[in-house]
């Protein structure tokens, strides 16, 4: 920028007037008022990030989730579980940064409202002076007026007075034309005076003015530099924390990849695995007809052999070996 739009905007015809002036003004306060309203906003916006952040890692360190799983489901958790605890971190941390940006926020502002209190200073000095000299002009301007209607009225009145014989009359009234002549002279001399200094004062608040139109437009320019930049870092900060945060979550999804079914299927059975036989049916027994050697109950217990059929007699074939009866039971004949 320049520094030329400002300088050449911000005029009136009004010589008193500060109108320009004034609007400059109202609207650098508002600037610096804007800048205050984001660095609140960073304050707030780091102390939920700060708020969520602890929650967040209280949740990951206190609360359980999933802790009797085993295997790789149990492996994943602890990944996930972890990677909680980076988020809330991560949250605290950016809670940090906001701050440390707020406070830079609050010293640049600080900085632009000194800068700007001096240049203000210059300007009343200027404005008082200005409208101080103006008055003393206006003063000079209507004594001379008065003055000049003074010697007009002597004059008339020496005019009117010419045919009266009384030369003493009019000794006074040329005595007094005179003095009104010369009180003519006096006060415009004062007059022309005061218009010079005037003037002159009216030079140096126009120099000022112009100087005043320029330190402002270059600190207006600053401002919304800063500001823009500010609010670009605070959008790539939000951003960052996405990224980091959707790595953690890669993190996770990763182990969750890992983790296998079977696997943890098979863990299971083998570090928990009770046997691979089920319990026997459990017999009837009746109360007036025991069973010999009946097997206590939950017990595996031989066939029944009051409710078998008599043994069969064998089917020999043409090459089968021949068996023989002997007490009650068959035995091999070997020839």
């Amino acid at each position: 920028m320049t520094g030329s739009l400002f300088k050449g905007n911000f005029w009136t015809s009004d010589i008193l007037s500060t109108t320009g002036y004034d609007s400059i003004i109202q609207h650098l306060n508002n600037g610096r008022k804007n800048c205050k309203e984001f660095e609140d906003f960073l304050k707030e916006r780091a102390s939920i990030e700060e708020r969520y952040g602890k929650d967040l890692l209280s949740l990951a360190r206190k609360k359980p989730c999933g802790q009797s799983e085993t295997n790789t489901l149990k492996r994943a958790l602890e990944v996930f579980k972890q990677q909680v605890d980076n988020e809330a971190q991560s949250h605290i941390h950016l809670a940090q940064t906001l701050r440390e940006e707020a406070r830079k926020m609050e010293e640049f502002r600080e900085k632009q409202k000194l800068l700007q209190k001096k240049t203000e200073l210059i300007m009343d000095a200027a404005h008082k002076q200005k409208s101080l000299q103006f008055k003393k002009t206006m003063d000079a301007k209507k004594n001379y007026e008065q003055k000049c209607r003074d010697k007009d009225e002597a004059e008339q009145a020496v005019h009117r007075s010419a045919n009266v014989a009384n030369p003493k009359q009019q000794e006074k009234l040329f005595v007094k034309l005179a003095t009104s002549k010369t009180a003519v002279e006096d006060s415009d001399k004062v007059y022309m005076l005061h218009v010079n200094t005037l003037d002159k004062v009216r030079n140096e608040w126009q120099s000022e003015h112009i100087k005043a139109c320029e330190v402002f437009e270059t600190q207006e320019c600053e401002r919304i530099n800063f500001f823009r930049n500010a609010l670009w870092l605070h959008m790539n900060q939000l951003s960052q924390q996405c990224v980091t945060s959707d790595e953690m979550y890669e993190k996770v999804r990763k182990s969750l990849e890992m983790c296998s079914i079977e696997k943890d299927i098979e863990y299971f059975v083998n570090h928990r695995r009770t046997g691979q036989t089920p319990p026997a049916p459990i017999m009837y027994e009746n109360f007036y007809c025991p069973q010999k050697n009946a097997a206590p109950p939950g017990k595996a217990t031989g066939p029944n052999s009051a409710r078998r059929g008599p043994l069969p007699n064998p089917k020999s074939l043409p090459d089968d070996p021949d068996y023989s009866l002997l007490d009650n039971n068959y035995s091999l004949i070997y020839q």
